[in-house]
């Protein structure tokens, strides 16, 4: 048995409660837009249609073991349906989910009717309110009428001036706005910070190739771009004090991180619909598309999630690059902008094989946003390996921070962050802690949003894995939900059961307290219920942490394994050893040499998947169990380029991100570590060099501002590389 990344699941269900609404916006995509569907469906959701709905979802969640699942109550306006309906839907989920998945309940209104006994409801189930507002009363009441055209804007803001109160404030999710171009992009944002919201969403108008978006008086080809830009550089101005989405996903991005939204990114869609009469639909978007759009025949009665996750139209949205056009596949900011929102690409001519209608647009914010954030001066990190992994150590706590905002106010999380900088204040236990925050397995968590008790728990481990390095004192409770506790660099203990657990780390060792009062002290020696990891001694290398057990590895292009037996391990190591000991023999690594590979953690993979890097690169080697020594020392110095040009891009702007010049030094630096790899003298080595000659020919031709001064100091030092392989003077 292996473990493999896997399909992607669906963990969020939009449930429409009500196929009505209260207001007549004119960009609505439900009423205004191709699809008619809604006339035909029931006013409101039955109850055996919500208890069917939850049974089949809870079902699908303990099949595919998800952790974390989301419900976001929908319409209409899902108001309407009244407290009593909504307290029972959102009961009705609650039970299904219960020992199941964390289950996330969130609403999607325009809060006309917002009211405390609403409030009281989403307050009893933990429901997250997200509020439609476009903008000051100006900007709001150009689409955001009533039916008998009235404004919404003040009864809207009475509505978040009592979700803003203490006894409620917990449940604000934030803001959701429709860009029109036509208002003041500033105005606009500035009436939207004043409320405090803890997140605001822009959303582009829902528009097609056949029905494109109003443009304003200008008629910019990028008019979008250019009012998000003026936002965007608002939001600067202001300290970046409330999470946009669409620029926090651009920003991710550009740094090579996760995409956060679906509207832009190559993340695959995790997401099902059910409406008001129990069909299940594609993504709601796609109304905007044309009439029957988001259908897919399927129903609650009669099929399962699982047959809607294998639909022909959700498999599309989960392709990631190989679905999109070849137009947005060759293009440089393809990462980030993700060929934009799916029913943005429609056409009656070519359907979705199409760029984004706002690809102009988007283009233009990526390499805007690009331009703003690019860092021009020299890094240190670029010419010294020390100053790179300090960069990169510093990287890892600007991230660990990140999450303390995030998640700051969960319990759990508010006991582990003091304990976190307790360790990092003594420098006696700071390098300690430094070593467990630098494991790449742990650097991958903290790039993901996980749910706060995940992270919280995580974290948890990580300052008692610190502390026993340490030989530091620390007591520490966090709520543990699984059996499989793992130690990041220390290894994994077994609780008899998932619940509250109390780590004491002392002189004697640890112990760990559960809440049925067992009492388990970890110590070196393998147990019943204590597997350490091994750690591997070779010649003039430091020691190998051989991690084979936790439960973030699987960061490889290939499958990693289980963890190994005693039998299995041994030969392991000993093909490690024999590995280092060939390397050794065929003379040492200079210490300054930058290109080095410096690895943090081997991680078996399966049989015949040879050597290779975690996809970030950063400190993890996933090798086959079947590696040959002389395989393994051969691939080192490529292998050794990539991790380091990995850890420039994730700590250094070599250049305006998500410009070409990113791809062409990939290139050169894959092929030098081509030529190392097949040897210079061979017909595929002289290839290799011909190609990195005829790339870094074309980095040279860039303009002048696409290079960093980092960047154009690593150019040069690959460009003398290749010289002296050359035998250039």
């Amino acid at each position: 048995m292996t473990v493999s990344l896997g399909e992607h699941p669906l963990q969020q269900l939009v449930l429409k409660i009500h196929s009505r609404c209260d207001l007549a916006c004119d960009h609505c995509y439900v009423y205004e837009h191709a699809d008619k569907s809604w006339k035909t469906r029931p006013v409101v959701i039955g109850q055996d249609t919500a208890s069917r709905t939850a049974a089949r979802f809870a079902t699908y969640a303990r099949e595919h073991d998800l952790a974390d699942v989301t419900v976001i109550l929908h319409g209409g306006e899902p108001l309407l349906a009244g407290p009593a309906r909504l307290r029972a839907i959102c009961d009705e989920f609650s039970q299904a989910f219960a020992g199941v998945s964390r289950l996330k309940l969130k609403i999607h209104t325009n809060a006309v009717q917002l009211s405390r006994r609403h409030l009281d409801v989403f307050r009893e189930y933990d429901v997250a309110v997200s509020v439609s507002l476009d903008g000051d009363q100006a900007a709001n009441d150009r689409h955001r009428l009533d039916r008998r055209y009235r404004s919404s804007y003040h009864r809207v803001l009475r509505a978040i001036d009592l979700l803003r109160t203490e006894e409620y404030r917990h449940l604000f999710g934030g803001l959701l706005c429709t860009v029109d171009v036509a208002n003041d992009p500033v105005a606009v944002h500035d009436a939207l910070t004043a409320l405090s919201p803890p997140r605001i969403d822009y959303l582009l108008p829902h528009s097609t190739w056949d029905t494109p978006p109003p443009r304003g008086s200008s008629g910019s080809a990028t008019a979008y771009a250019e009012w998000l830009l003026a936002v965007f550089d608002r939001w600067t101005e202001q300290g970046r004090t409330v999470r946009v989405r669409t620029f926090d996903s651009v920003l991710s991005t550009l740094r090579g991180g996760p995409s956060l939204t679906e509207a832009m990114g190559l993340a695959p869609s995790d997401l099902a619909v059910v409406e008001t009469d129990g069909s299940f639909e594609q993504v709601d978007s796609l109304k905007t598309a044309y009439d029957g759009a988001p259908a897919t025949g399927y129903h609650v009665d009669e099929h399962t999630f699982e047959q809607v996750a294998r639909h022909p139209g959700v498999q599309a949205r989960q392709r990631g690059l190989l679905g999109l056009s070849r137009t947005c596949q060759e293009c440089p900011v393809v990462q980030s902008c993700g060929g934009g929102l799916y029913a943005h690409r429609y056409s009656s001519e070519r359907e979705f094989d199409n760029p984004s209608v706002f690809c102009e647009d988007l283009r233009a914010l990526v390499d805007g946003i690009a331009e703003r954030i690019t860092d021009r001066s020299l890094s240190p990190a670029v010419l010294d390996p020390e100053a790179l992994r300090f960069a990169r150590q510093e990287l890892d706590r600007t991230l660990l921070a990140y999450a303390n905002q995030r998640l700051a106010g969960h319990p759990d999380w508010d006991e582990t962050w003091p304990a976190l900088l307790r360790l990092d204040a003594d420098r006696s236990t700071a390098e300690h802690l430094n070593r467990v925050l630098s494991h790449p397995y742990l650097r991958a968590a903290l790039r993901s949003a996980e749910a706060a008790r995940i992270t919280a728990a995580r974290f948890a481990r990580v300052a008692v894995a610190a502390a026993v390095h340490a030989h530091a004192p620390l007591r520490l409770a966090w709520e543990q939900w699984d059996r499989e506790m793992h130690l990041p660099t220390l290894g994994t203990l077994t609780l008899p059961a998932p619940g509250r657990v109390e780590a004491v780390v002392s002189a004697r060792g640890l112990d760990v307290h559960t809440a049925d009062g067992t009492r388990l002290a970890v110590r070196d020696q393998l147990t019943d219920f204590w597997r350490p990891l091994s750690v591997l001694k070779v010649a003039a290398a430091e020691p190998l942490l051989i991690d084979d057990a936790d439960p973030r590895r699987a960061v490889y292009p290939a499958p990693v394994t289980d963890p190994l037996t005693p039998d299995e391990l041994a030969a392991f190591r000993e093909r490690l050893r024999a590995a280092y000991e060939l390397r050794a023999e065929r003379g040492p690594a200079a210490e300054d040499d930058r290109n080095a590979l410096r690895v943090d953690a081997v991680t078996p993979l399966v049989a015949g998947a040879g050597v290779r890097l975690a996809t970030d690169g950063l400190g993890g080697l996933g090798v086959a169990v079947d590696f040959e020594p002389d395989l393994f020392v051969r691939e080192l110095p490529r292998l050794g380029r990539r991790a380091r040009l990995a850890a420039l891009r994730a700590t250094t702007d070599l250049h305006v991100l998500g410009n070409q010049a990113g791809r062409l030094l990939t290139e050169v630096v894959d092929a030098l570590g081509d030529v190392a790899y097949r040897g210079r003298g061979t017909p595929e080595g002289m290839r290799a060099l011909a190609r990195a000659g005829r790339t870094l020919a074309a980095l040279a031709e860039l303009p002048d501002r696409d290079l960093t001064e980092s960047g154009e100091v690593l150019a040069a030092e690959l460009r003398a590389e290749w010289d002296a392989i050359a035998g250039r003077p």
